[in-house]
């Protein structure tokens, strides 16, 4: 961490699940519809919480393992992940919600101008319906989801993508994430990045990440920084 602040940048990039909203109720929920429509015993909300992170195909597979670095054959994952899908498109944002601070981060972030990007591994097929659910895809100019290049996060992609089309260097823009995966695409980029302490880290504590700085909530990442 050696950045000076307020930090300087001309957008912000933000990823969705663990960081803007709690959705893991909802995953959970499609998580475990498929385990039982599957003839298997259903695994909760708390075992499930740390498979989140890598986007539904890996969450799935950790699902079906039952654990974090846990596999499933090509067969097991052709018959369960439509199931997942089918259950998720039911039940996505029906008990999401988002986390303190995000609407108050976001309205301030609109008021100056600030451009904004949601960038994160979910599929575009559900990612906007969340972000519409939740009533905050109007703030964005850019929505970039898991399935929207050949390579999401960690790879740096997704977050090279969205300088691109904002027309700016990825030094001048800002990510905020929630766990290794954010870090390490933002380092990779060439963007500053912020991570949150309450999100989905795969087991990995934030405070152990390369990041510029911790922030508590998404209106106190917007005191560190200004519009360049």
């Amino acid at each position: 961490m050696n950045q000076r602040f307020p930090l300087r940048v001309k957008a912000v990039t933000i990823d969705l699940d663990g960081t803007l909203a709690d959705s893991i109720p909802d995953l959970a929920a499609a998580a475990d519809m498929m385990l039982r429509e599957l003839g298997r015993p259903a695994l909760g909300v708390e075992r499930i919480r740390d498979f989140v992170g890598k986007g539904i195909p890996r969450l799935v597979e950790r699902t079906l393992a039952g654990s974090m670095d846990g596999t499933a054959t090509k067969e097991e994952m052709d018959r369960a992940l439509p199931v997942f899908e089918r259950h998720y498109a039911q039940v996505n944002g029906r008990h999401s919600v988002l986390y303190p601070g995000v609407m108050e981060g976001l309205e301030a972030w609109g008021s100056m101008g600030m451009p904004l990007a949601c960038v994160t591994n979910k599929s575009g097929r559900f990612t906007l319906p969340l972000l519409e659910q939740l009533g905050i895809a109007p703030y964005f100019q850019q929505i970039i989801g898991g399935d929207a290049l050949p390579q999401k996060k960690p790879h740096p992609a997704q977050l090279l993508h969205a300088a691109r089309g904002f027309g700016i260097a990825p030094g001048e823009m800002l990510m905020i994430g929630d766990s290794g995966n954010d870090a390490q695409a933002a380092r990779a980029a060439g963007c500053p990045v912020f991570c949150v302490p309450y999100g989905y880290n795969e087991g990995q504590d934030v405070r152990t990440l390369d990041v510029d700085a911790i922030v508590p909530s998404l209106i106190e990442a917007n005191r560190l920084i200004k519009k360049a």
